[in-house]
């Protein structure tokens, strides 16, 4: 089973990843641009596996870039408040 598959274990997968980025000293200048490199990627190769991945897809779709980085800056937050 992928971490893509179930929405619960895709945001503790992406909690950890920003926990061991943060431990080795990442700035959340850099966290921000690679949540945003991330988005961009899951949205151009990855099909939606669950129906919240569904919805941020469709969000990402219609967003304009700064809007873009403000999703990828909100999911951040939340695994960063669910850790």
């Amino acid at each position: 089973m992928s971490v893509l598959d179930n929405w619960d274990q895709w945001k503790d997968f992406l909690g950890d990843r920003l926990n061991q980025a943060q431990k080795e000293g990442m700035n959340q200048s850099v966290v921000s641009d690679v949540a945003y490199q991330v988005g961009e990627y899951l949205a151009q190769q990855v099909e939606p596996k669950n129906e919240q991945e569904r919805v941020l897809a469709e969000l990402w779709k219609v967003a304009d870039e700064q809007e873009q980085h403000a999703i990828a800056n909100m999911m951040v937050k939340l695994v960063q408040n669910e850790g």
